[in-house]
């Protein structure tokens, strides 16, 4: 059974599609913003995750930090999430697995996200949370991915990685939509 396994949240992306830094937008009209929402729930479940930023003294990490996430600088980020997940992996190197998280993704329920790290410590290789037939995030990979995890680029993330190992991915099946409800536009809001 393995024990640390480490929370990354990606907050990282610069929300072209959503017109502006959808990661600061209030999640509801007048509330906190949509990472903060993503922040608490993982930090929630896995206490002491590391949030991916591009820059350590902006408003997110300020933001990020205070909900007591650690922060990790990615320089590189505007080059795609694969360096965004790779410098999260690098930060928290010594873990024996990590639960990605995404920061437009505030609705996963803190359980959920525990769900999928104990399936990583009793030692589920790749491990992803399903929604009436429907896989979300946040997604679970064992230590065994280490290095192709640090080697990451592009924009793809892990979708690579686990695109070529589907047998070895334990699904979770949830009672939480927040697993597949991202926020790409102004339009996937609550209330739009």
């Amino acid at each position: 059974m393995i024990k640390s396994i480490a929370g990354i949240l990606l907050a990282s992306g610069s929300g072209s599609r959503f017109g502006s830094d959808k990661l600061l937008h209030p999640l509801t009209p007048g509330g906190e913003p949509i990472a903060v929402h993503a922040a608490r729930h993982l930090i929630q479940a896995m206490p002491g995750s590391v949030a991916v930023v591009r820059s350590a003294n902006s408003k997110l990490a300020q933001l990020l930090r205070a909900q007591g996430l650690k922060i990790a600088v990615c320089r590189d980020a505007a080059l795609g999430m694969g360096h965004t997940l790779a410098a999260g992996v690098r930060a928290a190197s010594s873990a024996g697995g990590w639960v990605v998280a995404l920061a437009d993704m505030p609705g996963i329920r803190p359980e959920t996200i525990r769900c999928v790290a104990q399936s990583l410590r009793d030692g589920a290789t790749i491990v992803a949370p399903r929604f009436r037939g429907q896989r979300g995030h946040p997604v679970g990979l064992a230590r065994r991915f280490h290095g192709e995890l640090l080697a990451l680029k592009g924009d793809a993330g892990a979708r690579a990685i686990v695109a070529g190992q589907q047998d070895l991915i334990t699904f979770i099946d949830v009672d939480d939509p927040g697993v597949i409800k991202d926020i790409d536009t102004p339009a996937d809001l609550p209330g739009k």
